[in-house]
């Protein structure tokens, strides 16, 4: 089996490469413009050089994880944001159809409001900011080409290893612990999120992939760790496993208001049980979060 990745080299797509590393599979990597290591730089808003690349790979699977996903960044290119999370969502699936690939678009627990959780596939999204808006019209687009085999795979705020703590919004909160200066951080202790692990995403795509019922697999899917925290309580995890102090590190439970409330959703959790009963051998495998950090940092 042939899978191609996209966004090979950020913090999930990195991880499903890897991943697939150890299988059988043959696998072409594409990043945007980072090379080395085996990938492959391309303008996936080129689409006659995505188009050549396809045409020449002919993959069975192609894992989408190349997406603007910094919310305050999409606000400042919403043009830029539109062409990554939409346009080129919508011309990989229809070369789906025509190349006859399964097509998996991740996409984000941001699609909801976050006001009536927890979301089951079917729910009704209700985006609050841009970023969200383009990875729910960038489903949209999937959705719609009849006849192309698509997969969306909806995660929530990833981990996991990376080059960069900047690279994850989880990661970085290392950054804010570790800052031992004096400065004080003001830290969101209002909204719930569910931190997942990007490797264990990355080891049930290879499941998926291998799974002999593919017919069954519906056109959307949760996947989500089941553990919650605000950032303020994932700050609090990693000074215990660093033993160090967080006096600095100062709580905000208030609503935001403002501009922010209509961007900072409260609570996205996503149901998971329609991707648990499919039977994928091994199931969702999560890891917990603590108990990850603690190993990882002793590396």
């Amino acid at each position: 089996m042939k899978v191609l990745i996209t966004g090979a080299s950020g913090v999930l797509g990195s991880a499903v490469r890897e991943a697939f590393k150890f299988t059988s599979h043959q696998v072409l990597a594409l990043s945007n413009t980072r090379t080395g290591d085996g990938l492959v730089p391309l303008d996936l808003t080129n689409t006659q050089e995505v188009d050549k690349v396809l045409t020449e790979f002919k993959p069975n699977w192609v894992i989408h994880c190349a997406a603007e996903r910094r919310p305050d960044v999409a606000e400042k290119n919403p043009e830029g944001v539109q062409k990554l999370n939409v346009d080129v969502s919508g011309h990989l699936a229809s070369l789906a159809k025509s190349s006859k690939y399964t097509l998996v678009y991740i996409s984000t627990d941001y699609v909801f409001d976050g006001t009536s959780p927890p979301y089951t596939p079917s729910a009704r999204t209700n985006p609050l900011q841009l970023y969200g808006r383009t990875k729910r019209d960038g489903e949209q687009a999937v959705l719609s080409v009849n006849g192309a085999k698509v997969i969306v795979l909806r995660v929530p705020v990833l981990y996991g290893p990376a080059p960069k703590n900047s690279d994850s919004a989880v990661n970085i909160l290392l950054d804010v612990v570790q800052d031992q200066s004096g400065k004080q951080y003001k830290m969101d202790h209002y909204a719930t999120r569910y931190p997942t692990n990007v490797v264990d995403i990355a080891n049930f795509l290879v499941r998926l992939s291998e799974f002999k019922q593919s017919s069954a697999i519906p056109p959307i899917l949760h996947y989500s760790a089941a553990e919650p925290f605000t950032k303020y309580e994932i700050c609090l995890v990693f000074a215990k496993i660093l033993n160090l102090p967080h006096g600095h590190i100062v709580p905000d439970s208030e609503a935001p208001k403002g501009d922010l409330a209509a961007t900072r959703p409260r609570d996205c959790q996503l149901y998971t049980k329609e991707t648990e009963d499919l039977g994928v051998e091994g199931g969702l495998g999560l890891t917990l979060f603590e108990e990850w950090w603690s190993e990882y940092l002793k590396k």
